[in-house]
């Protein structure tokens, strides 16, 4: 294994908050590019000068210390005008995704009780309009009087509020500090680079962008933003035009890349490093990015309550970058636990402990969600399942709430969906239980066959997992889907898949 020095970022540890780091950052390097979306480019100077002139704004309206800043905006510059607006004024900034269904919005909203909500100017939007605040490019480029000074805040007041997918029920509201913000940079790595250019692959209500905020303005990186909707034709275009040199995307967005045939002639001699995060990445995908794009691509395990856990790097040994997804990166400390909190026996599964300085500081508004994940020594309980192996290197097993017993067997879907993922027939894979008589519970695949001209039996897929695992992990049941369903952040949507359920072509084992 090759080691590989970290980068060090443009600006240390001596900001308190990130409008401090912004203001360093448009003093340093003013005329640096800081986002870029299509024909459109804001440098850092440009950037804080717009917060300024927003925040000023938003304190004549009233708008306090420590109150909360709710944007309701595509991913675009005028997002991140206005959350470096919100931090200027001292606020609390927070956003909601536009393709959130509007129950959730709602129940957003309730939760964080919003001084202020940023919208564009026609959007329709579930939100008091005594509380919004319109915004264009034209708005956001005017001229006018900025703020005299920062509004003073510390490093332990509330920064941002960046809400979970709302999987397994309502969001939940991870309230960062700008400590968390500044000691999730430290586990950069490889990632980040000074001057680096990242393409972005998440909307940035995600902890993807509101998680490495202060990551990007440290080292002086510039953000071109991926215009949803989101292809592969536009990533692609984006990675050879923009120059890019730290590529990003969930493991769909990477498959799809992957498969475009003028992906062969595409220049893409800028590209350092990849990186793919979110969702689980499939051993023969991770390997196929890597021959297809002559790079490394880093698999992350991250989660919204803490931006940084663990990661592969470049140098490792192939088997590890395939099949991991790396050791706990710097300053952050992992243990795996039985549902007592006993620490598993040596290469047995468990569920994640995290404990590290970029941890949330709780659930915002929910001191009974926090209590049952947050130990008052630091440890964060997350609902994922892994294995530790003896080079200290973990491998996902699922989620608490994803793993079925079938006749007495534990049985974790992540672990027959790599299987099924890699039977020549398969494209990709998702499996659930769901009860049954006798057994208890018993295996679901659901599989977008590589050819929906000939899609894979059940028998040739139970004897295909049967051979690589064991017989009682094999599917019972099969569904042949022209695409798998996806929630907000490209993830297997596995709640859609249980509707799916009722109405779908069962094929069962008999």
């Amino acid at each position: 294994m090759t080691t590989f020095a970290d980068p060090s970022p443009l600006l240390g540890d001596e900001y308190e908050t990130l409008g401090a780091l912004l203001q360093a950052a448009a003093r340093e390097f003013p005329d640096q590019e800081a986002l870029v979306l299509g024909d459109r480019r804001l440098t850092y100077r440009g950037w804080h000068e717009a917060a300024m002139r927003l925040g000023a704004e938003l304190v004549a309206r009233g708008f306090e210390p420590g109150q909360i800043g709710l944007i309701y905006l595509d991913s675009t510059i005028e997002y991140a005008i206005a959350f470096a607006a919100v931090q200027a004024a001292g606020g609390i900034a927070t956003g909601v995704n536009l393709r959130l269904a509007n129950r959730y919005v709602g129940a957003i909203a309730e939760r964080a009780k919003p001084a202020v909500v940023f919208a564009h100017v026609g959007h329709e939007v579930p939100f008091d309009e005594a509380l919004v605040l319109r915004c264009d490019p034209g708005s956001m480029a005017a001229k006018g009087p900025g703020l005299p000074a920062l509004v003073e805040r510390r490093a332990d007041d509330i920064a941002t509020i960046i809400w979970t997918s709302g999987t397994t029920g309502l969001p939940k509201g991870a309230a960062m500090d700008h400590a968390n913000l500044r000691a999730a940079t430290r586990t950069s790595g490889p990632l980040a680079a000074p001057f680096g250019r990242k393409i972005n692959s998440t909307p940035f209500a995600h902890a993807g962008f509101t998680g490495k905020i202060w990551e990007q303005i440290a080292f002086g990186m510039t953000l071109v933003i991926n215009t949803p909707p989101w292809t592969a034709h536009k990533m692609l275009q984006l990675l050879v035009d923009e120059h890019i040199t730290i590529g990003a995307g969930v493991p769909a967005q990477w498959a799809k890349l992957v498969e475009l045939p003028e992906l062969a002639s595409a220049d893409l001699s800028a590209l350092q490093v990849g990186i793919t995060a979110t969702a689980p990445a499939p051993p023969e995908l991770v390997e196929r990015v890597t021959t297809a794009l002559g790079i490394p691509l880093i698999v992350r395990y991250s989660m919204t309550e803490c931006p940084s856990m663990t990661g592969t790097r470049p140098g490792d040994d192939a088997e590890v970058l395939f099949n991991t997804v790396g050791r706990p990166q710097r300053g952050v400390e992992i243990e795996l636990v039985e549902e007592d909190l006993r620490p598993v026996a040596a290469g047995e599964i468990g569920r994640i402990r995290v404990r590290a300085a970029q941890v949330m500081r709780g659930y915002w508004d929910d001191p009974e969600q926090t209590a049952l994940v947050l130990s008052e020594d630091g440890w964060l309980l997350t609902s994922d399942l892994a294995r530790l192996r003896p080079d200290g290197n973990l491998v996902i097993a699922g989620r608490v709430s994803d793993m079925y017993i079938r006749g007495g067997y534990n049985v974790y879907p992540i672990e027959v969906e790599r299987v099924l993922s890699d039977h020549p027939q398969v494209r990709t894979a998702a499996v659930i239980g769901r009860p049954a008589p006798v057994i208890g519970e018993i295996g679901v695949a659901f599989v977008e066959p590589a050819d929906p001209a000939d899609p894979p039996s059940l028998a040739e897929l139970r004897a295909w997992v049967a051979s690589q695992l064991a017989d009682y992990k094999a599917p019972d049941e099969l569904v042949i889907v022209d695409a798998l369903p996806l929630n907000l952040v490209m993830k297997v949507d596995k709640l859609a898949l249980r509707d799916m359920l009722a109405t779908a072509e069962v094929i069962a084992f008999r």
